[in-house]
């Protein structure tokens, strides 16, 4: 089987699971790329460019979620860190290490992915500046690097703050990923060989059916949580690959 018919439904089915809990599905994303032995300079462009349709689509169904004064330190720190992480040269060989770091994390997350969350506790703006700037600027790097779109780590930060209840963390999740994709790719325009445009148009249409859908049906008509697991049972399984083998 060539490796883009068995990605195309992969592609559609991780962007359906991850957009029914506001994420993009930038981790299962780079992990199936890593299996089917694609080149790491390809890698992060792919995932970003997934990251940016199915986070747009499910910003639609987000919007009235989004708390500005929560999420805009944030994402000052993170969209020039994102750019800069993204036109940065990475050797093949940390490039494995750093992307396997982020999908054991992504992975953790995901097992342990849980509908209870505590409600929110009002915080300043100074301390929402000191705390998620330099948060902002940490993720964002990532996401410009390996090409992860960092809501899955920006989430449970956000809900472990009290700063935002579930379904504000989604929307800022959502908002985060979409910006610093961009930003990211943007950056990674100034490096590398690109995919084929077919290739990238094919996956392209995958994710944004898998998006589209998996926003429409949300958390409370699929079990959710359980497909995440087993989502983060085949991430831990790409992150022990790049890791360990």
């Amino acid at each position: 089987m060539e490796p883009l018919t068995a990605l195309i439904p992969l592609f559609f089915l991780a962007a359906l699971v991850y957009s029914m809990a506001g994420f993009a599905g930038g981790s299962t994303y780079l992990a199936l790329l890593v299996l089917f032995g694609f080149p790491h300079p390809a890698i992060p462009k792919i995932g970003l460019i997934c990251n940016v349709i199915v986070a747009a689509g499910g910003l639609c169904h987000f919007a009235g979620h989004v708390r500005g004064r929560m999420i805009l330190p944030i994402l000052l720190g993170s969209i020039p860190a994102a750019y800069l992480g993204g036109r940065m040269p990475v050797e093949e060989g940390f490039f494995h290490f750093l992307l396997g770091l982020s999908l054991l994390v992504a992975a953790s997350r995901l097992l342990l992915a849980s509908r209870s969350s505590e409600p929110r506790r009002p915080a300043s703006w100074k301390r929402r500046v000191a705390v998620g700037v330099p948060l902002g600027v940490g993720l964002g790097w990532l996401s410009g690097v390996v090409g992860i779109g960092g809501g899955i780590f920006l989430a449970p930060i956000l809900l472990l703050l009290r700063w935002a209840d579930a379904r504000e963390a989604a929307a800022a999740a959502t908002l985060f990923i979409l910006v610093n994709s961009i930003a990211g790719l943007i950056g990674q325009f100034t490096k590398g060989v690109w995919p084929e445009t077919s290739m990238i148009a094919a996956l392209a249409v995958a994710v944004f059916l898998g998006g589209q859908i998996g926003s429409r049906l949300g958390a409370n008509r699929i079990p959710v949580v359980a497909l995440q697991r087993l989502t983060g049972l085949f991430v831990l399984g790409a992150a022990g690959r790049l890791l360990f083998f």
